[in-house]
């Protein structure tokens, strides 16, 4: 039986609702998933059903949570192995987190996420590129300490939950990066929950898809 309504966007666009997804499917709550179509902008059905008009939005036993990174604390709390145990460890992936949610903007905008597209080659503006080597940086420092596949080792957590919309931008718009960000790209890519995202998301209606992320730049 379902504990709460978690709202989320189109899955072919909407990132920030992937991150809080992922948390919610990661933490094994049993809550009913409620898609509303983005329509590009400020969506009206977004604004009537969240208290602050984005998605994604979590309701669970009382709990009414918003902004990603908050519904990715409140299932840590769940599930405390969405973060590293170790104290200082935990620190480092808390602080890669919260700079992916607060910056970044070069990248998001040039290279927006449109899953099932591909355009290798474009959107290499330099804001982007300049996001681009410090993305890189990050992961580089945290696969040399944990030793992978994944941010803080063998298990997928919310520091990868936080950066899936990245790897999921970097296979359709295919910037040039080093070999270790593209093995890190794939094992996201592999992971059962985004295979489950990509093949849900190629099943959204037509009619869901919107012009100004299907067509080339």
């Amino acid at each position: 039986m379902a504990e709460g309504r978690l709202f989320i966007g189109t899955k072919m666009y909407s990132s920030w609702s992937l991150r809080g997804w992922l948390a919610v499917r990661l933490a094994g709550l049993e809550v009913e998933e409620v898609v509303i179509p983005l329509a590009g902008g400020a969506t009206a059905a977004v604004k009537e059903a969240t208290p602050s008009g984005t998605v994604p939005y979590l309701e669970h036993r009382g709990a009414r949570i918003w902004e990603s990174l908050a519904i990715i604390e409140y299932c840590a709390e769940i599930a405390p192995a969405l973060w590293p145990a170790d104290p200082a460890v935990r620190a480092h992936a808390r602080s890669i987190a919260a700079e992916m949610h607060a910056g970044f903007r070069g990248l998001r905008m040039a290279m927006p996420m449109t899953l099932l597209n591909r355009f290798p080659g474009q959107g290499r503006t330099a804001e982007a590129l300049a996001d681009i080597a410090r993305i890189e940086a990050i992961w580089r420092e945290a696969l040399l300490a944990s030793g992978g596949p994944f941010l803080f080792g063998t298990e997928f957590g919310a520091a990868d939950a936080m950066f899936a919309p990245v790897a999921f931008r970097f296979l359709t718009w295919e910037p040039e990066i080093s070999e270790r960000s593209r093995a890190y790209v794939e094992a996201v890519r592999a992971h059962p929950l985004v295979q489950r995202w990509y093949e849900e998301a190629a099943a959204e209606p037509a009619e869901w898809r919107l012009p100004k992320y299907e067509q080339q730049p």
